[in-house]
Formats: C-alpha cells, structure tokens, sequence
C-alpha cells in the first residue's frame, strides 16, 4: 500500500469512525433521559464525553493528513514540559489515591458499586499516566530536548 492509499484508508476510517462516534453519543444520551439512576447516568456521561474526544482525534488525524500538516516543535515542547512534568506527578498521586481506596475496600461486603467506580478512576488515571509516558517519548526524539 502506497502513502496516499495508507492515508485514504485513515481518512475514510476516521470519518466512519466518527459517524459511529456520534451514534454513541446519541445512544448515550437516550439512556440519560431514560434513567434517574445515579449509576446509570454517570457512566453514560463518561462514555459520552469519551466518544466527543474521540471524534475530535480523529478530525485532527484527519486534518493532519487533508488540510495542514501537525507539527510539534522542540521549542514548543521545551516551553512547557516542567509544566508537565509537575503534571505527571499530579497524575502519579491520583494514581497512589486511587490503589489506597481500593485496597482500603477490598474483600468488604456491600461496597461493589464504589470499587466499580474507584476502579474506572484507577484505569481513566493510567490512561493519563500512558499517554504522558508516550508524550515524554516523543520529547526524547527531538533535538535538543531529548
């Protein structure tokens, strides 16, 4: 597959992708309105509001790829990584926070629906942690911040 085919095939995921994403945050928000459930409600929420960053990604892949290329300078970066280091080690205490409330639960009776949520917190808070560390890589390829 050639680059242009690579990035057609992208683009046309991305836009059917997004379609998708839409039909979710459509699904999503019938269960809302069908519900009084606390429950219920706030994971509907997360998943809405998941699903509208997804749709705005992938409009930036495929704007990186249509309309104007993305570009993250050295410059750029160096600009703010101390702030996002101080960042990161936000994201490490919340991480700490949440392992501690769950051990603090673990094998108690009756506390299913709050380990449920402390454990969504747990995975949202290394997804954070993730997408740092991967950010932190890409700082390390460029000249001279690496």
């Amino acid at each position: 597959m050639s680059t242009k085919e690579a990035q057609e095939t992208i683009v046309a995921n991305m836009n059917k992708w997004q379609k998708i994403e839409n039909a979710s945050v459509s699904s999503t928000g019938r269960v809302i309105e069908q519900t009084e459930n606390p429950i219920v409600r706030l994971v509907m929420e997360i998943i809405q509001r998941d699903s509208q960053m997804h749709y705005r990604v992938q409009e930036l892949i495929k704007d990186s790829l249509t309309a104007k290329a993305v570009t993250l300078t050295p410059d750029e970066v160096g600009q703010v990584w101390g702030l996002i280091e101080k960042h990161i080690e936000l994201e490490k205490q919340t991480v700490s926070l949440a392992k501690s409330s769950l051990q603090a639960i673990e094998g108690k009776k009756g506390m299913i629906v709050q380990a449920y949520l402390l454990e969504y917190l747990l995975k949202d808070e290394q997804k954070h942690d993730d997408i740092l560390d991967k950010l932190n890589e890409v700082k390390k390829g460029m000249y001279p911040y690496g």
